[in-house]
């Protein structure tokens, strides 16, 4: 097998199928391993912690620790990232080493049907063939078509965990999971910060009373937010002073920066690899047309992780693995139906599995719902951790536990016990009347499931 790509899918396969014996080259133009412990999740968590250890040393007087005044040192803080890095790309090289598979560094593009050129970095070129192909190339973040933008240079996730410096004053195009993980960051570090999103509300895919919370605790910190805003222009250079003009409703500010930092989308890695010579279709947007099982329109050519469309998390391209692997062990297993959580890790985490209240009102499903301040978890009172919410969607008709959205302490561990019941298919009264841990956050789930509002038909 070929593979295109050394992300989550790619090299979980690589390593599986070279130890069973078979015979498995892995393609790679920059980062071992991928991006998730190079540039993206690992490296990004590594900086946010950091930055909760900033906040923490801020506000240690309240919990009865006297230290003197604190300074975010950021050339340590990148030294501490990619010293974590260095032993991800170490554990990848021995894991090839081990497994058999052949790790090649540099630039694929296929030539012909399961023919893959490769301009290596070191120099010279290989050409590679396959009994089948596995492509596994990624997306990158969207620069928006906004006049003056590329030529302002603006950092991406990947440049904004490269700062050994300070930003004086951030500013964020995008108030999605990436912007606003990253905002708070920088603002723990001690960086003014302002976002602006273009949308009416911040995390576009989740319920109103969401986004409103997830404003009302970052603006509690000292994010400044420009919602509904339309960038119409930038002008100067990222680093060195940049302004960004916007349209809102009460006018056309204009917003004067050091740096700036766009977290706007993603965009797949499709273009210029060759996939007609290969026989792959492509989507409108780019993205790798696949069916339930994986597979692409051209025999013997699999996709996999976000170049495939896959929901845009690495947990998921480890599933994408798994389908594959089983396939072409003879299995049948598929995309379809697969129940996806994810988090957002700011401080507190937003955390959601399932369906929302919105998706559930715009699909025409009958529920219940129930919400739970974190003040009335026992568990905030004693860290004070007491802003965000429990929100629980359960069927109209019956207790099926279709949603769960948790803005608050350890909410993606919290979610994973949902996830697990909602698997299970476990009727909500389940969790109501477990008995949980106490003083724990998931305790609770069983304050939460109570104010469920009694069925309709009964």
């Amino acid at each position: 097998m070929v593979i295109l790509g050394s992300g989550q899918g790619g090299k979980l396969l690589a390593w599986h199928l070279a130890r069973a014996g078979k015979k498995v080259a892995v393609v790679e133009r920059r980062w071992i391993g991928g991006s998730c412990p190079a540039v993206a999740c690992l490296p990004s968590k590594n900086e946010l912690w950091s930055a909760r250890v900033a906040h923490l040393t801020r506000h240690a007087a309240e919990f009865g620790t006297v230290i003197g005044p604190a300074v975010t040192d950021m050339a340590q803080v990148r030294r501490r990232k990619q010293d974590m890095i260095d032993r991800e790309v170490a554990f990848h090289l021995n894991a090839y080493e081990t497994s058999g598979a052949e790790l090649i560094m540099g630039s694929g593009r296929f030539v012909a049907p399961k023919t893959l050129e490769v301009a290596l970095n070191g120099g010279g070129t290989r050409l590679l063939v396959g009994d089948k192909v596995a492509i596994n190339v990624g997306t990158h973040a969207a620069i928006p078509s906004i006049p003056g933008l590329e030529a302002a240079r603006p950092l991406t996730h990947i440049e904004a965990l490269e700062l050994d410096v300070l930003p004086p004053h951030l500013i964020v195009l995008g108030g999605g999971y990436v912007g606003l993980e990253l905002a708070q960051a920088y603002r723990r570090f001690g960086s003014r910060v302002t976002v602006i999103e273009a949308g009416p509300q911040l995390v576009g895919r989740e319920d109103p009373d969401v986004a409103d919370e997830m404003r009302r605790l970052l603006a509690g910190e000292g994010i400044e937010f420009l919602i509904g805003a339309e960038p119409l222009n930038v002008h100067g250079r990222s680093g060195e002073g940049i302004s960004v003009a916007v349209r809102t409703s009460s006018g056309e500010p204009t917003l004067e920066g050091s740096h700036l930092l766009v977290a706007a989308g993603r965009v797949p890695n499709t273009a210029g690899i060759g996939l007609e010579k290969l026989g792959v279709e492509i989507d409108g947007r780019g993205y790798i047309r696949v069916n339930e099982r994986l597979e692409t329109s051209a025999p013997d050519v699999l996709a996999l992780g976000e170049c495939a469309g896959s929901p845009q998390f690495t947990h998921v391209s480890v599933d994408d693995f798994r389908i594959v692997r089983d396939n072409l062990a003879g299995g049948n297993r598929s995309t379809r139906d697969r129940l996806v959580p994810y988090t957002m890790f700011t401080d507190p985490p937003l955390a959601r599995v399932g369906l929302s209240e919105g998706e559930t009102q715009r699909q025409g499903v009958s529920v219940r719902v129930a919400k739970l301040p974190m003040s009335s978890v026992l568990r905030t009172e004693a860290t004070e951790e007491t802003q965000g919410f429990m929100k629980a969607v359960v069927g109209g008709d019956d207790d099926r536990i279709l949603g769960f959205t948790m803005i608050g302490s350890e909410a993606g561990e919290v979610l994973a016990a949902i996830q697990t019941a909602m698997l299970a298919k476990l009727p909500y009264p389940k969790l109501r009347d477990a008995v949980i841990t106490h003083l724990t956050i998931a305790e609770g789930l069983g304050a939460l499931f109570s104010n469920v509002p009694p069925r309709s038909n009964q």
